[in-house]
């Protein structure tokens, strides 16, 4: 059992190929719309030219494969005004469908977009840590399919003795807001926090 369950991304290795979205969708037989995992394509940088006539560039471009952080501190289990979204004593943050309501105030509290709403359900729904599959002694869904091993999980205090204790990096928000149970490696492009050097490129995804 865990006390923190924590996933890490590395950017330098994130590709943005989307693999860990498809097999989080297809493991949860997820409906058109609800994405459990995002990967956001952070883009940047200009050409400026030279007193001489050529030109020089500053262009960065980084991908960040973000799911549910089983937060320390989950404002989705805080907003919540039926206990329906609890952490349970493994550390995996859930939603009890018997009594979620579909208010989806914990989709609009989380900064990570973890919760997702399920029209069909009318319910909430959320990355669960496939714990299914841990319970199987299998790795999260995401993890296991990443084809370049840009995705790891565990402990938080295992993966953060393993590559440090950084929990963040644009275009993710302030960490100490919720406190996430998120492990980063920094790829060379990183731009720290609150970076205004970059943008989204792919809003509609995430």
């Amino acid at each position: 059992m865990y006390k923190r369950p924590a996933f890490h991304i590395d950017t330098s290795r994130c590709t943005g190929c989307k693999t860990c979205m498809i097999a989080c969708m297809d493991k949860h037989d997820l409906p058109e719309g609800v994405l459990w995992r995002r990967v956001t394509e952070y883009v940047g940088g200009e050409w400026t030219a030279r007193p001489d006539g050529t030109y020089t560039q500053n262009i960065f471009g980084y991908y960040l494969s973000i799911g549910c952080n089983h937060c320390q501190n989950p404002i989705c289990v805080r907003s919540c005004p039926t206990t329906a979204m609890h952490k349970g004593k493994d550390g995996i943050v859930s939603v009890d469908h018997s009594k979620c309501v579909g208010c989806r105030y914990c989709e609009w509290g989380c900064p990570y977009s973890a919760p997702q709403y399920d029209a069909k359900l009318g319910k909430m729904t959320k990355c669960d840590f496939c714990r299914d599959y841990q319970q199987e002694g299998k790795a999260p869904a995401c993890v296991a399919a990443c084809p370049n091993r840009a995705l790891d999980y565990g402990e938080y205090e295992e993966l953060a003795a393993k590559y440090g204790e950084v929990n963040v990096i644009a275009p993710l928000p302030d960490p100490g807001i919720t406190q996430p149970n998120l492990v980063i490696t920094l790829g060379k492009n990183a731009k720290p926090a609150g970076s205004k050097a970059g943008k989204v490129s792919n809003p509609e995804e995430v």
